[in-house]
């Protein structure tokens, strides 16, 4: 007996592979979500998702036992739970969130935008450089949202600081200081939550084999599993776990969205089990609009904690300070005591304004604040810098030919 094609395998089959969601919502329906990847990040999602909008949490995937049934119990105990992702993906859901390791984030968007789910995709939303065309085509090529997890979009001071730099505010920006410091050593003492060596993993209720996805095959590793973004089959290390943030900010408040060239000095002088560097100085040149230039600076290391992160824009006329806590602008030629002449305060955390935003846009069809190219540009941006230590610290971008 012939199996009947149904809509979805019809149309793969045909080479149209993005659905659009038939269901069409009201300002009151309960969106239905679907979980892939339930580590400490989703869990942020989550609580932010909770502030929102109503939502009900349809089906959750994560290869270790304990974490998918965490948020099945979250879900009232409603949640279907999976270690396979591609079983969240034939749930009748409006949408998933995905927070895995980067090594898995284009394979799962692109199979869930075919299966005619939207899309949050945690940062960076790729794990090379040839991922953003794969990525950018899926999302392009489909009727479906993509909300890049660069939430720094849709907090309204980073949207206001943008706005004030757009506007020519600070003059002519010539340079831009980037930087992120974090003590995981601090972190390791003070919270069991990140100690690997100290923290209990069940191997009978891990699927390792799944977890490496097209990572080499290797043994398993605690340290790999709870660290995962400082090992090179994984992750990208701070360049794309830290600095990417930043750079998103940058490129689009100068309105440039690729550097041409990069520097990048960095060594492991703590984290000797790491394969990245936990200690980075890094600088790029852009090309600003109208043939002018500018610097970007990111400096950082994971062991002082002092002064965390932040973004510093230097203009002609005046500087922007930028943290996520607030902003600073501070006039050229003013004595300090008047300084700054403007400041603006962070009212709520931008991951629950960014999970806000791709809810509408789930319902209305409109682009989100964090589109494809712009998560797909501030990944490049973090893989350059490594490209650049991987070579001889320095890298022109496009690479000149051979």
């Amino acid at each position: 007996m012939a199996i009947q094609p149904n809509r979805r395998s019809f149309l793969i089959a045909s080479g149209i592979t993005a659905l659009a969601s038939t269901r069409v919502l009201g300002a009151n329906d309960t969106l239905r979500i679907g979980i892939i990847g339930a580590g400490g990040r989703m869990g942020q999602l989550l609580d932010s998702a909770d502030k929102v909008a109503p939502y009900q949490i349809v089906a959750v995937s994560d290869v270790y036992k304990p974490r998918r049934d965490a948020v099945q119990e979250r879900s009232g105990g409603i949640a279907t739970t999976h270690g396979d992702y591609r079983e969240v993906l034939d749930k009748d859901i409006d949408a998933v969130l995905i927070a895995t390791p980067d090594h898995w984030h284009v394979r799962i968007a692109v199979d869930a935008l075919a299966a005619g789910k939207d899309v949050y995709l945690e940062k960076p939303v790729t794990h090379t450089i040839e991922e953003g065309a794969v990525l950018t085509k899926a999302v392009r090529s489909s009727k479906q949202i993509l909300q890049c997890g660069m939430q720094q979009r849709s907090w309204t001071h980073f949207r206001n600081a943008v706005d004030l730099i757009q506007g020519g505010s600070l003059g002519r920006v010539v340079q831009v200081r980037t930087y992120w410091w974090q003590n995981y050593q601090h972190h390791f003492q003070r919270e069991a939550d990140w100690t690997s060596s100290d923290r209990p993993i069940d191997l009978q209720n891990l699927d390792w084999k799944q977890w490496l996805g097209n990572a080499p095959d290797q043994p398993f590793n605690k340290e790999k599993f709870f660290h995962w973004r400082w090992f090179w089959n994984f992750g990208g290390g701070a360049m794309t776990d830290l600095f990417t943030h930043w750079i998103d900010v940058v490129q689009w408040a100068m309105q440039s969205d690729q550097p041409s060239q990069a520097q990048m000095l960095a060594d492991k002088y703590i984290f000797d089990a790491w394969d990245c560097p936990d200690t980075i100085q890094a600088s790029f040149r852009y090309p600003g609009p109208n043939s002018k230039n500018f610097d970007v600076i990111y400096e950082g290391n994971m062991s002082s904690s002092i002064d965390d992160g932040g973004i510093d824009f230097r203009g002609t006329e005046a500087t922007l300070k930028v943290t996520r806590s607030g902003f600073s602008v501070y006039r050229e030629g003013v004595p300090g005591k008047q300084n700054p002449i403007l400041a603006e305060t962070s009212f709520r955390d931008g991951t629950i304004s960014h999970i806000q935003n791709f809810f509408e846009c789930i319902r209305t069809r409109q682009e989100p604040n964090a589109p494809v190219e712009a998560g797909v540009a501030a990944a490049r941006a973090g893989h350059i810098g490594n490209l650049a230590f991987h070579g001889n610290g320095q890298i022109t971008w496009p690479p000149k030919p051979a």
